[in-house]
């Protein structure tokens, strides 16, 4: 099942190939005061509802899914937390780097359709990072491994959005350079967990201005998610509607600027697509860092 949010309600909805179905009736039974206390709530109690989420698929009314906004559907998670450095970048790396992640402010999240915005920061460059997020289920303290996937709900489309080079000394911070309002673009839709049979050998695909740049699998994730999970909950409790994103794959990555058009899709999750803006208008070489490497290599 696909859940999403949509219209300037943020109504609850289910995502079925280019429909929306409206699933209001579910949402009116979950005590909340804002979309995102909707959906923890929902995902917090979902056996309950699945049922009528189910019934709903079946038979509910349905509108096209081009004919409605799309939002964030976790527009505010309390915790976004995204794995720093954590995929085998080339093809005779063994070990993975070691495990490492931060925190990245839930108010940089916005949804499928929306704009990134581009601060006037003197960075020297802004990068795109297309990853994995995985929507925690229920409340997770100290899990171990074995157990992780017991307690993942569902997976979502996430673009960690990155400002290089204006950390202290000139070297790259993680608040400085995550999050920023508008960085951490997420949907369009929560797959839920039964509907993906391997979430570790998923094909993860970003485009800008229709130029593929990441395509990259999951099967690299240097920390998998059992292992990736044991250790950010034996820091942190993690709660329903919560996220964790897995990291991405860096030698695909490349510049965002002004009226460029992303678009990012894992496996049949559902495209997610943003504009970029930049009042600067700045510029930079139209080249992912694999490309910018093989170039400086040839220049040697």
């Amino acid at each position: 099942m696909k859940l999403v949010l949509y219209g300037d309600e943020f109504n609850l909805g289910i995502l079925d190939g280019d429909s929306v179905i409206d699933a209001s009736s579910v949402a009116d039974a979950i005590g909340h005061h804002s979309p995102q206390e909707l959906m923890s709530g929902l995902i917090a109690d979902f056996d309950r509802h699945r049922g009528a989420l189910e019934q709903l698929a079946a038979s509910g009314s349905r509108v096209p899914a081009d004919s409605v906004r799309l939002r964030a559907p976790l527009p505010r998670p309390p915790r976004l937390v995204c794995m720093a450095v954590n995929y085998l970048e080339h093809d005779d790396q063994v070990e993975p780097a070691p495990i490492n992640a931060f925190n990245k402010s839930s108010g940089s999240v916005i949804g499928d359709g929306d704009t990134i915005v581009l601060p006037s920061a003197p960075a020297t460059v802004f990068e795109h990072e297309a990853e994995l997020g995985l929507v925690i289920g229920k409340r997770a303290s100290a899990i171990k491994a074995e157990d992780a996937y017991d307690y993942v709900f569902g997976y979502v489309n996430f673009i960690d959005v990155s400002c290089r080079g204006i950390g202290p000394a000139g070297r790259d911070s993680f608040f400085i350079g995550k999050s920023w309002d508008t960085f951490g673009p997420m949907g369009p839709a929560i797959v839920t967990a039964d509907e993906v049979a391997d979430p570790l050998n998923l094909p993860v695909r970003l485009s800008v201005q229709g130029v593929l740049r990441q395509d990259y699998s999951t099967r690299s994730m240097g920390h998998k998610i059992p292992e990736l999970l044991e250790w950010v909950t034996w820091i942190t409790a993690l709660e329903p509607g919560d996220v964790v994103a897995c990291g991405t794959h860096h030698q695909g990555l490349g510049p965002l600027q002004d009226g460029d058009v992303v678009e990012m899709e894992i496996a049949e999750f559902g495209k997610l697509t943003l504009n970029v803006t930049d009042e600067l208008k700045r510029s930079w070489p139209r080249e992912t860092r694999a490309q910018r490497e093989a170039r400086e290599a040839a220049g040697r």
